[in-house]
């Protein structure tokens, strides 16, 4: 892979605003990677699954509606870009530039709503979404902290925060997207058992 002809397709993508937030992802993923261990071929894809992750986010109405047509996605995501932006990108990557690797795909599809059983470097662009500099909610320094010595914990933790943040704002139980709420199962369980 190409990595400078694969960022110059990212940045031409990309709005001046999200350009600035990717940015803000990209460099507290690497940081994250580097914590983690991964290595110079995984901290790449790290790259390549930051730099797309939000290619499409800014997209609404008829825009949004017929990429989600052009990639095959279901039209529960019409009309809904907090949900397709994710699934976009990751179709667009391994369309039209050809990338197959799963774990580059699933980071960018997932980046959102997270999902049980995420790889490493899923969890490393899910939570550097979350608190990259640019970010500033309640609890995000304390998210921060956390997200470079327990990454599984604040994944969870972000997690949490998003549905109380979704039912705050009057959405029901059963209008969060379900890879949300299995993801918090799984973490949930999945600390419970690592304490033991």
């Amino acid at each position: 892979m190409n990595i400078e002809l694969i960022k110059d397709t990212a940045l031409s993508l990309l709005t001046e605003k999200r350009r600035i937030h990717t940015e803000g992802v990209l460099d507290t993923a690497i940081k994250l990677g580097k914590v983690y261990g991964l290595e110079s071929d995984d901290l790449e894809r790290v790259e390549i699954a930051c730099l797309f992750h939000d290619v499409f986010r800014g997209r609404k109405g008829e825009a949004l509606n017929s990429l989600i047509d052009k990639y095959c996605l279901t039209n529960k995501y019409y009309d809904n870009a907090n949900l397709a932006h994710g699934k976009l990108a990751s179709a667009y990557i391994k369309s039209e530039l050809g990338i197959e690797d799963t774990t580059i795909l699933d980071a960018v599809s997932f980046h959102t709503t997270g999902r049980p059983e995420m790889s490493l470097i899923e969890k490393i662009v899910f939570i550097a979404d979350a608190i990259e500099p640019g970010r500033d909610y309640p609890g995000v320094d304390g998210l921060r902290r956390l997200a470079f010595s327990d990454i599984d914990r604040a994944c969870l933790e972000s997690l949490r925060g998003t549905v109380e943040h979704l039912k705050k704002s009057g959405v029901s139980e059963d209008e969060i997207d379900p890879d949300t709420l299995n993801a918090i199962e799984y973490f949930e369980k999945t600390i419970i058992e690592n304490k033991e």
